[in-house]
């Protein structure tokens, strides 16, 4: 049996006290209601944690913080009459009910309104009334009122509520020009007029209606993380943990709710717009300064190696994550950065346990038949293609007229969804080195077994802190591999590598699956912290010569300081390189204006070969396909026309595909703000591209059972 009355006073005391809520009837109200009532009875147990949670009709119950931060900017009374705009299960209607004298609620969605009337009147909040209507026409039958809420985006504050806020009334409403990013901003009605206040950046739903979004905007739940990324377990919806806020960092990067009310870190660009030409000037600008190639396989990449110079890591982009062009353009140069710079680290977007398959095979080392193919987890396409193994089986030739193994191209794989191939590869080492060491991993990492099949499933039971979390067993066996480095690399350097790796990657998997249910920022910045560790490590161990290509999305590599990602707390790859190595890393992204590619509809859904739209007209992309050069690169770091440069200094949208692709939302799902010059030091051009291609199964049929790419 659940104790909601104490798990309520808890919420309040850790979740909206600490962050600085200080408005006495906004809390008492809290105290209050019963949110467990107002959100599906299978839920009820999660009503108190820090999140909002799923309703019907795709809608989510607000972040009680979300709740009670808009709740204490009305400045409410209990002589106020209120409108409220989204009442969504009527738990927020609640809550004014408790401090107002009447509160009117607009819901959308009918049957949202009806099911929130039936329970306000079960529950006994005769002062609250829902009404199905559009919210960006109010409802004037009652007008006006001393305080309007708007728990929903729109472009522009809606005329129909301004004439319907009273003398002294207070109107509170997230607004922007962009559906995924707004300005709170309090109006109050003024002797002198209406006179407004921003209280800083957030993000809501998009708010449908005659004043506000079309309904084109209704669909989107995750605008800025279609990337290709795996969606949180709450995705669409927003929460700001009490960490971040005490420590001012911003939150969810996934989520249509809210962020943190933080100011963007000084470094991001993007709200300092500058005074640019016409797209027809730029696009004029881009076509002089492009170099121009006609094919992959024979273009000159000198002057692009000459700029790479004696960088330490080069990192290349990609725009999706299937489209066949990008992978075999980063074949070439990796080629010739490994055949001609004397690289000798490749790094990848891909789990540690299925690249050290491909590592094996392109070293000539000891290979072992892998327990399951490689590359099997979804999406299998992003790795599993003609593309990347004809680049291994490149590799692999290479390596072979290397005669000493320490200098031969090593494979790596830089992400963590992997967390129980990895703990079975742990275990694995540990039994022929150290047995007894085996047996203790093995009971430590026995606190995650029950959530083998679906990892993520784990984040959600230790949220609910009725399973025990396992952080401590997980780092105890890293430490203790750690501890043991030197006696265990006497033995097989590379094969303690491997083991530590997998290691660091359980412990960090375990804690980014914690922070997925979260829908934060943490997430993200922990998976993309993982990835610059992971390169990091293996750059050590190649020792001091060392030099890395990566392969990842753009998302991943280009400088998340100069796009919206920055602005929201985020960090990446990218950014971490720049900081650690300045000028000695390199940053590529690439582009593509049309063309097709391989992505799903939904995670975990099937592969697709989906037609991408051409860019938007206020994107990069579209100046590039307007520069009439179809394909190029383009040097950003020092340009031969600096008016170049201030011209792309202005931010754009930018277009990100990952292994999901919707383009019927393709503006609200897959382009983010940034700014290309601070972003990259080189992009590549593609207009038309093609998607890669996947596999056959007979195209590795008969193959050794330790062929890396085997079935």
């Amino acid at each position: 049996m659940h104790d909601f009355e104490t798990r309520r006073q808890e919420m309040v005391n850790a979740q909206i006290v600490r962050r600085g809520v200080r408005d006495r009837w906004v809390l008492d109200a809290l105290r209050s209601v019963p949110r467990e009532r107002f959100v599906p009875e299978r839920l009820a147990e999660f009503a108190y944690e820090d999140t909002p949670l799923p309703i019907a009709e795709e809608q989510t119950i607000s972040q009680p913080y979300v709740v009670a931060l808009m709740a204490e900017a009305l400045e409410l009374s209990p002589r106020d009459r209120v409108l409220e705009i989204g009442a969504g299960s009527g738990y927020a209607a609640a809550v004014l009910g408790r401090i107002a004298q009447e509160v009117w609620a607009v819901e959308r969605h009918e049957s949202l309104a009806r099911e929130a009337a039936e329970r306000l009147a079960a529950l006994g909040y005769d002062n609250v009334h829902v009404v199905h209507g559009d919210g960006t026409l109010g409802w004037p039958e009652r007008a006006p009122y001393d305080a309007i809420g708007v728990a929903a985006g729109g472009p522009e504050i809606p005329q129909a509520l301004l004439d319907q806020l009273a003398p002294g009334g207070r109107l509170v409403i997230p607004i922007g020009p962009d559906p995924r990013t707004q300005s709170l901003v309090r109006v109050r009605r003024t002797e002198r007029g209406l006179v407004r206040e921003d209280l800083g950046g957030v993000r809501f739903v998009p708010l449908i209606g005659e004043q506000g979004w079309g309904e084109e905007a209704a669909g989107v739940t995750a605008p800025s993380r279609t990337f290709g990324e795996k969606p949180s377990q709450n995705q669409g919806t927003g929460v700001i943990t009490p960490e971040e806020t005490a420590a001012g960092v911003p939150g969810s990067g996934a989520a249509p709710e809210v962020l943190a009310r933080v100011e963007p870190p000084r470094e991001v660009v993007l709200s300092h717009p500058r005074p640019v030409s016409s797209p027809q000037v730029v696009a004029h600008l881009l076509r002089e300064e492009a170099e121009p190639f006609d094919d992959i396989e024979t273009a000159d990449l000198s002057p692009l190696l000459e700029r790479i110079g004696n960088s330490k890591v080069v990192l290349l982009g990609e725009a999706t994550h299937g489209t066949s062009e990008f992978y075999r353009f980063r074949a070439r140069l990796t080629r010739e950065l490994i055949e001609r710079k004397g690289f000798n680290v490749v790094a990848v977007e891909a789990d540690w346990p299925d690249a050290a398959a491909i590592d094996r095979y392109v070293r000539h080392a000891d290979a072992r038949a892998p327990e399951e193919p490689t590359f099997s987890r979804f999406p299998t396409w992003m790795w599993r293609n003609r593309e990347v193994r004809d680049f291994v089986h490149w590799l692999h030739e290479h390596n072979a007229g290397v005669p000493e193994p320490a200098r031969r191209a090593s494979f790596h794989g830089l992400d963590l969804y992997s967390l129980y191939s990895s703990i079975a590869s742990v275990i694995r080492y540990l039994e022929k080195v150290d047995p007894e060491a085996a047996q203790v991993a093995k009971l430590r990492y026995g606190c995650l077994t029950p959530w083998e099949r679906d990892p993520s499933l784990y984040g959600r039971a230790a949220l609910t802190r009725r399973f025990s979390i396992c952080e401590a067993e997980v780092l105890a066996t890293l430490r203790e591999m750690l501890s043991k480095r030197f006696e265990y690399m006497e033995r097989d350097g590379w094969s303690f590598l491997d083991a530590a790796q997998n290691a660091r990657l359980v412990a960090n998997a375990e804690r980014y699956y914690r922070a997925m249910y979260y829908g934060s920022a943490e997430s993200w910045n922990l998976r993309d912290t993982h990835m610059f560790d992971t390169l990091e490590t293996v750059l050590s161990f190649r020792g001091p010569e060392s030099r890395a290509v990566v392969w990842a999305h753009n998302s991943h590599l280009g400088n998340a300081a100069a796009t919206e990602m920055g602005a929201r707390g985020e960090l990446n790859v990218g950014q971490l390189a720049r900081e650690r190595f300045q000028e000695a890393a390199y940053l590529v992204g690439f582009g593509t204006d049309h063309g097709t590619v391989a992505a799903a509809t939904d995670w975990d859904g099937e592969m697709e070969w989906k037609r991408v739209r051409p860019a938007h007209p206020d994107s990069y992309e579209r100046l590039c396909h307007d520069s009439g050069v179809p394909r190029f690169l383009l040097h950003l770091r020092e340009p031969e026309r600096d008016d170049l440069r201030g011209e792309l200094e202005s931010p754009r949208l930018e277009r990100a595909i990952g292994v999901i692709y919707r383009p019927e939302t393709e503006l609200l799902s897959h382009y983010f703000q940034a700014v290309l010059p601070w972003q990259f030091d080189e992009y590549v051009w593609f207009d038309e591209t093609r998607a890669v291609s996947p596999l056959a199964t007979h195209e590795v049929a008969g193959m050794p059972e330790t062929y890396p790419f085997g079935l």
